[in-house]
């Protein structure tokens, strides 16, 4: 009898969900999954860089066409094709797009900041007014204007890679993945800025010891950083402090082995 039941609940619930559907509404059409995918590139004989060069003109080529779809089916007054096509873009813009290229990894720890560059040094108050921009609300962030500003800190680095203002770059690129919460990005930029720049005067060692402490519980690692930080970094009084309390902690216990 529970079987019935259950069985009969089912077939209700399937009824249901398929009466839900809108007229029209293309499903019969929609591309199956077994056949979605494309062969894809042999990545054996490529590098990311060119995988990724790749994707980003798919990706721009994928919306042309379905806004020349739409722009067609308006035209021609096919309300049915012009509802899946205005679907399919909507499904697209709500998609996750990542920029997979992180800038501090492909830039690598040799760069020198050494050079008056006026077009990186606008660059980089550019990056900064849209950064004050995005802060501009005390309790929220405007993140699409911070992804912006690291944009242009990346720009900078990679159309600059000798000028003076890297190491500025990287730290406050860093700032802004470290607000993200991702922390190994954010280390990587801290540490490029100390690495381009060793006299920096951005408190970038103690930033990386802090997220290789509090965040990544790399601690061993974080320990000679943050020594580093008190012998060579100008570092204001909450900084110093914290920096010296964690030096005594981690020197006299075992925290450095977990």
């Amino acid at each position: 009898m529970t079987r019935v039941i259950l069985t009969a609940s089912l077939i209700v619930l399937v009824n249901v969900l398929v009466g839900c559907r809108s007229v029209d509404s293309g499903e019969s059409h929609l591309v199956p999954q077994r056949i979605k995918g494309t062969a894809a590139m042999d990545v054996t004989k490529i590098g990311e860089a060119d995988i990724i060069e790749q994707m980003a003109i798919n990706r721009q080529a994928y919306r042309q066409g379905l806004e020349s779809l739409i722009a067609y089916y308006e035209n021609t007054g096919n309300n049915m094709k012009l509802a899946w096509a205005k679907n399919e873009l909507k499904g697209l813009d709500d998609m996750p797009q990542y920029n997979y290229v992180i800038e501090a990894a492909v830039a690598g720890p040799e760069l020198r900041a050494v050079s008056w560059i006026p077009s990186a040094n606008y660059l980089y108050q550019d990056a900064m007014q849209i950064e004050k921009k995005a802060g501009e609300l005390l309790l929220i962030k405007n993140e699409d204007n911070l992804r912006a500003a690291l944009e242009k800190y990346n720009e900078l680095i990679r159309k600059h890679p000798s000028s003076d203002k890297i190491d500025d770059a990287a730290f406050r690129a860093g700032g802004i993945c470290e607000y993200f919460k991702d922390y190994s990005i954010a280390l990587l930029y801290y540490q490029r800025a100390y690495q381009w720049d060793p006299d920096t005067t951005h408190p970038a060692r103690f930033k990386t010891a802090y997220i290789l402490d509090t965040r990544l519980h790399r601690r061993a690692e974080a320990l000679g950083l943050y020594q580093e930080a008190v012998e060579k970094e100008n570092l204001k009084k909450s900084y110093r402090d914290f920096a010296e309390k964690r030096i005594n902690e981690l020197s006299s216990s075992g925290e450095v082995l977990e």
